[in-house]
Parts: structure tokens; C-alpha cells; sequence
């Protein structure tokens, strides 16, 4: 099989299933299943907050340059590649997870065992995709796949929270790869029936005030940030959200004050707006800046003569682009293919996740879950549970071999 690009995914699925090498490849799974789970709790135990993911990412090169990958690398923005040389570099497939959390470095990341459950803050987000990257890797080198195309496998940054994609946007504008890659799948979270296709839009606001300050009761009158933010938000709240298209907001973080008696001379507050439609998720934005900026006026026009004005920023933290890989793009009918060929059951869905940036720019991409099953995600008791995570690396290896091809 020296090609598959030639035939139709279903075709080329079935012919991966009859190699004998490909059943040994997807049989590696199941018996390295203890090895996988080692790798994962090694990896999870490492903590990765917004924006210190060094030291994760050093793990991950390690584990690298010990597969022999080529071309190993922790790049400027901090994301750790490794390239698996296919037979020639057309495609060029990057394979990726990322490497973030959305909870502070100082967090606990000990990962504890109850029964078949693992425990630990990020532990499937995305713990088990890191964990799928590794075993995907290992499996391709240590079963002697030849691939006709190429892997670039990734660990990305930045892509929880105020990340905004920063790993994943480096990888396709500023990084020395960026003009070559021709496809892109990331390991995102647990199962093996979703297909993330299609990129939901987000736009999130930290909004800061600030004023003089003073005590709540000699100094009533003058301008209270808190106030002024208090009724943006009740602004925000009454926004007649539409049935269709789906569309949300969020108050994610509220920070100012000092005491209860005391007149805050600054808040904050961090705000997120999403949409799966693009003219949508404009008059959702666009409502909520005027709901600022009407509740801050309001708030100054009650001041006292001589008082100072309440002072704002409004701060655009991320801004995640909507678009789609379409249902019938090789990549998605290959991943449903692989999917059906492990038992599970098709699903193409929207989210938010590292495959926005390429989907953006017209790169076909999809975000597919890493086997298993979780819950409590972005909590302390977030938990993973290994139980058929073969399948999910199952359906992900074929669908990468089905992408860059194998060489028999």
C-alpha cells in the first residue's frame, strides 16, 4: 500500500486492516495497555499552569529523542516537535496534543488511583491526548511502519484559556514548518465516537476599572468599579441569546476590592463569548463592549463634583476563528471510517480546540478523542478511566496511516 490518496477512505481502511503488520501495530495497544498508562500518569504528574509548560515540554522531548524521531525540538514559542520521516515529505501530517492545563503551576498534580480511575487536574485534558501522542509514536517506530508521507508530532501550547491558540499559531505562521504542513489531527480529551470538524468561535475580554477608592461611607458618591461592572454583567445576562444558532457567554473570573467597607479602587472582570456563527458571535460581541462602556458612563455621570472618573480597560484575550473541515473532506470520511472499523459510532461535532487555527486557513483538520472515558474536567476532581483506550489509539493510528500512507 504504497498510496493512499489512490482510493476512498472506506477502501483504504480495509486495506489497512489486512496488512498483517497494521493487526500487529493495532495489537501493540492492548498489550502495552499498562506501559500507556505508566507514560500517562509519568507525564500528567508534571505540572504544566498557562504559560509554564517548559518543563512538561522537556519530558516530551526526552521521550523523543529516546524514539529516534528526527529533527527534535522544543521552538521559540515552546511547543516540542519530533518528525517521523516517511518515504518522501508529501504529506507532511502533524499529529499533536497539547501540552497546557487551565489550572496554576503551583496546583497539586499528583495523580492518584481509585479502582480503574486515575485523579488528577488535567488529567484527560489533556493528559490522555499526551499520553496517545507518546503511544502513537512509539508504536509507529517500535512495530517498523514505513509511511510514505511524514508525522510531525507536536506537544502544543497555550491552547487552554488565555493561551489563544499561541502554540498552534506559531506552529502555522512563524514556525520554520508552517508553509509545509498539509494536514493536521490533534488527540483532545477522552472517547472514540467524536470528530471535532468544525472550529467554534470565541472571543473573551478581561475588562479592568479603576478609580480613587475610598470608604463606603465618607466617600459614597464616588465612582465604585465594581458597580459599574456589576451591571455590565446584569447587561450581559439579559442579552436575548438565539434558540439557533447555539451561542453562549460566560463570566468566567471576578477580581477587585479590598473590604467590605471599603470602595474598590479597581475589579476586573474576564468575560467569554462564543458562537458556531460568525455573524453571531459579532452582535453577541458587539453588544457586550456597548454594555461596558454604557455602565461606566453611567457609574461616572453619579459622581460628585471634584471626584475622579472610573478609568477602563477592555482587553481582547483571545480570539479563536470559526470554520470547518467539511463532512465530506478525505480527513473526516477516513477518521469515520476508523472509527466504525474500532466499534464506535460517528459523530462530527463542534468545539473549540487546537484544530481552529489550521481549519482557519483552509488546512484540513480535525480534533478526535484519545480512547477511555473522563469527567469533572477543568476541576481538581477531574478523573480519567483507561478502559478501552486501545480502541481510541486504534482509530487514530488508522487514521493517520490512511492519511500519509504506509509503505508495505
Amino acid at each position: 500500500m504504497s498510496s493512499a490518496l489512490k482510493i476512498g477512505p472506506a477502501e483504504i481502511v480495509q486495506e489497512l486492516l489486512r496488512l498483517s503488520l497494521i493487526k500487529n501495530a493495532l495489537g501493540y495497544f492492548v498489550d502495552k495497555v499498562d506501559d500507556i498508562t505508566k507514560q500517562h500518569i509519568e507525564i500528567c504528574s508534571i505540572p504544566a499552569g498557562p504559560f509554564s509548560e517548559q518543563e512538561r515540554a522537556e519530558h516530551l522531548r526526552r521521550k523523543f529523542v529516546e524514539l529516534g524521531l528526527a529533527e527534535v525540538e522544543i521552538d521559540e514559542e515552546g511547543n516540542c516537535l519530533g518528525l517521523l520521516r516517511g518515504s518522501t515529505d508529501k504529506p507532511l501530517m502533524v499529529v499533536s496534543a497539547h501540552l497546557d492545563t487551565v489550572f496554576p503551576p503551583d496546583t497539586d498534580f499528583t495523580v492518584q488511583r481509585r479502582g480503574d480511575r486515575l485523579f488528577a487536574p488535567g488529567i484527560s485534558d489533556d493528559g490522555c491526548g499526551l499520553a496517545a501522542l507518546i503511544a502513537i509514536a512509539q508504536c509507529v517506530v517500535e512495530n517498523e511502519l514505513r509511511t510514505a508521507g511524514s508525522i510531525l508530532f507536536v506537544g502544543t501550547v497555550g491552547e487552554e484559556g488565555e493561551g489563544d491558540l499561541r502554540g498552534v499559531r506559531y506552529l502555522f505562521s512563524r514556525g520554520r514548518w508552517a508553509d509545509r504542513i498539509d494536514t493536521f489531527l490533534s488527540f483532545d480529551g477522552p472517547g472514540i465516537d467524536r470528530i471535532t470538524n468544525q472550529a467554534l468561535g470565541s472571543r473573551r475580554y478581561r475588562v479592568s476599572l479603576k478609580g480613587a477608592g475610598g470608604h463606603s461611607w465618607g466617600d459614597f458618591g464616588l465612582p465604585n468599579p465594581i458597580h459599574a461592572l456589576g451591571s455590565a454583567i446584569s447587561k450581559l445576562a439579559s442579552y436575548p441569546l438565539p434558540n439557533k444558532p447555539r451561542t453562549t457567554f460566560n463570566i468566567g473570573k471576578i477580581q477587585g476590592g479590598t473590604s467590605i467597607n471599603a470602595i474598590p479602587s479597581q475589579a476586573s472582570i474576564d468575560v467569554d463569548l462564543r458562537s458556531v456563527d460568525d455573524a453571531e458571535l459579532q452582535r453577541l460581541d458587539a453588544y457586550f463592549r456597548r454594555a461596558v462602556h454604557e455602565s461606566v458612563e453611567r457609574e461616572n455621570g453619579r459622581r460628585r463634583p471634584g471626584d475622579s472618573p472610573l478609568t477602563m480597560q477592555l482587553d481582547l484575550v483571545g480570539d479563536r476563528p470559526i470554520g470547518e473541515t467539511p463532512a465530506n473532506a478525505f480527513l473526516v470520511e477516513l477518521a469515520q471510517e476508523s472509527t466504525r472499523a474500532v466499534g464506535g459510532q460517528a459523530q462530527l461535532e463542534q468545539s473549540s480546540t487546537d484544530s481552529n487555527l489550521p481549519i482557519s486557513l483552509g488546512i484540513p483538520a480535525i480534533t478526535i478523542g484519545a480512547g477511555g472515558s473522563s469527567g469533572c474536567s477543568h476541576t481538581l476532581d477531574e478523573w480519567y478511566d483507561p478502559t478501552n483506550r486501545e480502541k481510541g489509539l486504534q482509530r487514530g493510528l488508522l487514521t493517520i496511516l490512511g492519511t500519509v500512507g504506509v509503505k508495505s
